[in-house]
């Protein structure tokens, strides 16, 4: 029998799960930390790591104190986090600032300027990412740190993604020599990719702004997939979570990645990582450039696989935001949605709110609604927010198949389907696929997964999902919804590419609302 730590770090909490190699997850602790925003600022959001390493340790220390597992008997820790969130640091690997978190989107126009450069001096790398450099990532964030911190400029030893930062904290790794750096994070989020020697280059980052002279260089230490240990718990760290000094930590990932492989990803699966954004991720013995497709990388979610990434920008945070317009929560709005038959509402939502992740790549889109008249509800608007998410994600997997990606299942993973069954019947009939939901919630158990190989307890990936993966809940497609979904995904599709491309050839949207009230009457009357 072996225990291990698996660490996940959200957006707003860190969650520590127990996990046993015969038993699987024994016990669990979150603990929250604050989100810095700013009223006047909608694109700011920022974290502070001495917050995020205080939570850690509370949920660490919660978590053995509910089990009653001793610290000593834990073989193995490692974590996932946020991305891309960066932080910029001085010597000791100290923070200069708080993490620019993934949600931070001041730096739209430092990544404006690097897509065009990409594609003004054939950049290769653009291609991989889906042709455009997104405000969410990596060298982007860190250009409007350089801009907007001229006082700090000379103080950065380096930059860290937040996966690393806190590997090396835990490690008490101060050089950047020392640094294991997460493929996984560089490659999905700063251009790293072993076909073109790594990062860009030095001459391409200057041409971008003269304040990337140097940077390069600073990006030191090995790049490495996370089958490869980040290093050994320090004996400071140990101390603070009550664990035993020495334990191996494998090098981090980003969240989503590991949440798909404590969902049980195998090839063919599609992971639908459904949070306050959404991930989807995929992977392929073999892949190739897809368009709007904000990453394809060797060795990002399972190292023996080609790591494929693709999203929306937001999803519970649009229910939340319809929610909290109405004075009441996502829950209290749900009561009843149960009731509700595709496209009953009349309505149309286009789930930009936070601009688009994929396939459109632009973050100066917004939410739209079509279609409302004087007696829709907030309700309603739900339950259409719910139905958009999903025409979007088809969108987006369609993109997938058409560039030579199987899909064969679909898989719901993440926090909001665990609570939400109408969103999973939704989201099979408008796919128009069984939608497999983990029993259980596989936050943090990919972290466990990966803590179990660095201990040694299962030889192989497979392995330790066959024995620690929770079963499926299935949620099958009705066919009256379905076919009534096929009516409404090519009204989304034409809305979504006319609106959203600012290049789109005019085209007619006039029959776009008339053929709304349509299906909405045809299906009242039917369901009368």
């Amino acid at each position: 029998m072996t225990i291990v730590a698996g660490v996940d770090f959200g957006t707003l909490s860190v969650r520590v799960t127990l996990v046993d190699s015969k038993e699987g997850p024994i016990g669990t602790a979150s603990v929250s930390y604050p989100l810095h925003r700013r009223r006047e600022d909608p694109n700011f959001a920022t974290q502070s790591h001495a917050d995020q390493m205080a939570a850690l340790v509370a949920a660490t220390r919660e978590a053995l104190q509910s089990t009653g597992v001793k610290g000593s008997s834990v073989a193995a820790i490692a974590l996932d986090t946020t991305g891309s969130s960066v932080i910029p640091v001085g010597e000791g690997l100290e923070p200069l600032n708080e993490y620019y978190l993934w949600c931070d989107h001041r730096a739209f126009a430092e990544a404006e300027e690097i897509t065009a450069k990409a594609h003004a001096t054939g950049l290769e790398a653009i291609n991989w990412c889906g042709g455009v450099y997104s405000h969410e990532w990596g060298f982007a964030k860190l250009l409007h740190w350089l801009r907007h911190n001229p006082d700090k400029r000379s103080h950065m030893v380096t930059a860290l993604e937040h996966c690393d930062m806190v590997a090396a904290t835990l490690c008490g790794i101060k050089n950047v020599s020392e640094l294991k750096r997460s493929i996984c994070a560089m490659g999905h989020k700063w251009m790293w990719n072993p076909k073109w020697g790594g990062l860009p280059s030095e001459e391409f980052l200057v041409e971008v702004d003269p304040l990337f002279l140097g940077v390069r260089a600073k990006m030191g230490g090995e790049y490495m997939t996370s089958d490869h240990l980040a290093g050994h718990l320090s004996p400071q760290w140990a101390e603070a979570l009550g664990l035993r000094a020495g334990i191996p930590i494998p090098v981090g990932a980003f969240d989503a990645h590991w949440d798909a492989i404590g969902s049980n990803i195998r090839e063919g699966d599609v992971v639908n990582v459904v949070g306050t954004s959404t991930c989807i991720i995929a992977m392929a013995r073999e892949a190739q450039l897809i368009p709007g497709v904000c990453g394809v990388v060797p060795g990002s979610v399972h190292p023996g696989y080609t790591g494929i990434e693709a999203g929306l920008s937001a999803t519970g945070d649009i229910f939340d935001a319809v929610a909290r317009r109405a004075q009441t929560s996502v829950a209290a709005l749900s009561d009843g949605l149960e009731a509700f038959k595709a496209g009953q509402t009349g309505l149309l939502r286009l789930s930009w709110d936070n601009g688009d992740r994929t396939v459109l790549v632009n973050p100066e889109l917004g939410g739209v609604t079509l279609g409302w008249n004087l007696i829709h509800t907030a309700q309603d608007e739900l339950f259409a927010a719910i139905e958009g998410t999903a025409f979007h994600t088809r969108i987006i997997l369609e993109r997938l198949a058409e560039y030579g990606v199987p899909v064969d299942r679909v898989i719901n993973g993440g926090g909001v389907p665990q609570n939400n069954p109408v969103l999973n019947q939704v989201y099979a009939n408008v796919l128009g696929k069984p939608v497999l939901v983990p029993a259980e919630i596989p936050t943090s158990l990919g972290s466990g997964i990966f803590a179990m190989l660095a201990a040694g307890a299962f030889p192989t990936i497979e392995a330790a999902q066959d024995w620690l993966c929770p079963k499926y809940t299935v949620f099958t497609p009705r066919a009256d919804a379905v076919a009534v979904s096929e009516k409404l995904y090519p009204l989304y599709r034409q809305v979504y590419f006319a609106l959203g491309t600012r290049s789109a050839a005019p085209c007619a949207l006039g029959g776009i609302l008339p053929e709304l009230r349509r299906i909405a009457s045809q299906v009242n009357a039917s369901a009368q």
